[in-house]
């Protein structure tokens, strides 16, 4: 797991953040500030269960990567404060959306949620798709 230290050292002189991998986010713990951290009151899935969804999602033949997007408040709490998965796959949004039941997440967005640096590559007829929890 990186600390929020070296992610602010990652980051561009403009505060663009880098995704992170599940490894770099996870190191078998929770982290100490989930995903949509201003909606810690809603009753959710136990971060620990979402990483290990997460981590079999990027063992799909489909799926060529998950990452971690990091929220702004990264750069000022000291803590990695993520704020959505991103995936990127060859799967319809459908089956996306299949893939994310029961993550307390709403639909599935086309894209990231916003600019982020480290992008692996994305390949043909491939898609990024943001799973934002909330």
């Amino acid at each position: 797991m990186v600390s929020a230290a070296q992610v602010a050292e990652r980051a561009d002189t403009y505060g663009v953040l880098p995704l992170l991998t599940l490894d770099e986010f996870l190191d078998g713990d929770e982290p100490e500030v989930p995903p949509a951290p201003d909606r810690q009151e809603a009753r959710r899935p136990p971060v620990a269960r979402l990483a290990t969804a997460a981590r079999d999602l990027e063992r799909r033949p489909e799926v060529a990567w998950v990452r971690v997007q990091l929220h702004s408040e990264t750069l000022t709490s000291g803590t990695l404060v993520g704020a959505a998965i991103a995936v990127c796959t060859t799967a319809p949004e459908t089956e996306v959306e299949r893939w994310i039941d029961g993550w307390e997440a709403g639909a599935p967005v086309a894209g990231l949620i916003d600019t982020y640096a480290e992008l692996p590559s994305v390949p043909p007829g491939a898609r990024i798709w943001s799973v934002v929890r909330d």
